[in-house]
């Protein structure tokens, strides 16, 4: 047999109720501690000595088993309930028979509302530290999604309050609604499962996060850090519609959109169809009012072209340079007639008086012009007989040709 003080191996294993006894003593040296959870579950019955608690951490899924004295739950002002948040004086105990741990509470105290604003005050400021309420991070809802899912109460009036009011702006809207616990001790955990749910599926656009009015206490879940960073974190858009206007729990501030009420909700995650279809209607007249401005523009532009001289009467200006061509071509001509005219009779009067003045008009009197031909030649008019000899071949001129003659006789 193996001893309990040499380490455990394969071929030396320890039993069970040694490593029972071992897990005990450690348990047993914690001593007493402080532990604050959320009471989800309380058994008091009249006759018992003992009350039985469940303790719930609110922002993550472990619980433990509380023991007490009957009158410590019965002597508490206000009366313990289940969904309160506690902070319980405790020792840690190990039932050896089952293996299990509890706790052997000697001090009950509820966390006064003050308590709890004061921590939701402190872990606003950390988150807002951190950046998550910041309007840079925020995301647009769209404007006509395709689907919203709505995590909400069952048949809550919140719930009808967002659908109501969403199908009537907009008939056509789809929604998918998962129903959590929206306070106490399952709300946290369950509206976080329902959020990743929503956040994974593609046909949702926007989420909404709806509760309606209710004490501090009952919206405390929604101030929850691990609710605030799981939404912070979700890759889709979502709405905050908790409470009335006045209830801000944090998050209205890490959400992408913060809605007054679930009726608010309601109308601003989809448009409304009337207002929608009047502006398309106001679009459509303004559209065609600018059409028609436009058109009624350019054709004044366009009759004020054609109203051009150039263009009301191409022709006319050719025409017109045509008239100017043909007139100063007369002109032209008329000139070059007139000055032709002018030199035809200056030619005219040379021709007459050079005809008086020329030998054919005295030839055709009857005279005739005799020449002779020198010694070198060349024609010369005969003005004397001494410039010939007898025999000199001579030639004479008369008005309607020339004869051959030949000088007789003695000179002089």
């Amino acid at each position: 047999m193996t001893t309990e003080t040499e380490a455990s191996t394969a071929e030396k294993p320890w039993p069970v109720r040694t490593v029972a006894r071992k897990i005990g003593d450690w348990i047993h040296r914690l001593g007493a501690v402080w532990v604050e959870g959320q009471v989800t579950q309380i058994s008091a019955r009249p006759n018992t000595q003992t009350a039985f608690l469940t303790l719930r951490d609110p922002s993550a899924d472990v619980s433990m088993s509380v023991t007490c004295p009957n009158w410590l739950v019965r002597e508490m002002e206000p009366p313990l309930r289940e969904g309160a948040s506690v902070v319980v004086h405790a020792k840690p105990s190990f039932f050896f028979g089952r293996g299990t741990i509890s706790l052997r509470a000697d001090q009950i105290r509820a966390v006064g509302i003050g308590e709890l604003l004061a921590r939701v005050e402190r872990l606003r400021k950390l988150l807002a530290a951190e950046g998550l309420f910041s309007p840079q991070r925020k995301r647009p809802v769209p404007f006509l999604p395709k689907g919203v899912g709505l995590i909400t109460g069952r048949a809550s009036a919140a719930e009808r309050d967002v659908l109501v009011n969403a199908q009537t702006r907009w008939p056509h809207v789809r929604f998918k609604v998962l129903n959590t616990a929206v306070q106490g001790s399952q709300a946290v955990p369950q509206v976080m499962r329902a959020l990743r749910i929503l956040d994974a599926d593609p046909e949702i656009d926007v989420i909404v996060i709806a509760r309606g009015g209710g004490s501090v206490e009952d919206l405390l879940p929604f101030s929850d850090e691990a609710l605030c960073r799981a939404v912070s974190a979700a890759g889709t858009p979502v709405v905050s519609a908790i409470g009335h206007e006045p209830d801000t729990p944090l998050l209205d501030h890490v959400a992408d959109l913060r809605c007054s009420t679930p009726t608010d909700a309601g109308k601003r995650i989809v448009p409304d169809l009337r207002e929608e279809t009047e502006r398309v209607r106001q679009m459509r007249d303004r559209g065609r009012r600018a059409l028609h401005g436009w058109v009624d523009t350019q054709t004044r532009l366009l009759h004020q072209i054609r109203s051009r001289p150039s263009l009301a009467d191409p022709l006319g200006p050719i025409q017109r340079r045509q008239d100017d061509v043909d007139v100063h071509r007369e002109r032209a001509r008329r000139a070059m007639l007139t000055l032709l005219a002018k030199d035809q009779a200056e030619l005219t009067s040379a021709r007459a008086r050079l005809t008086a003045l020329g030998p054919a008009a005295t030839l055709a009197r009857g005279y005739a012009v005799v020449q002779f031909t020198d010694a070198e030649g060349n024609l010369q008019v005969l003005r004397s007989v001494s410039e010939v000899e007898a025999g000199a071949r001579l030639r004479v001129r008369v008005g309607d040709g020339a004869i051959k003659a030949v000088a007789e006789g003695e000179p002089g």
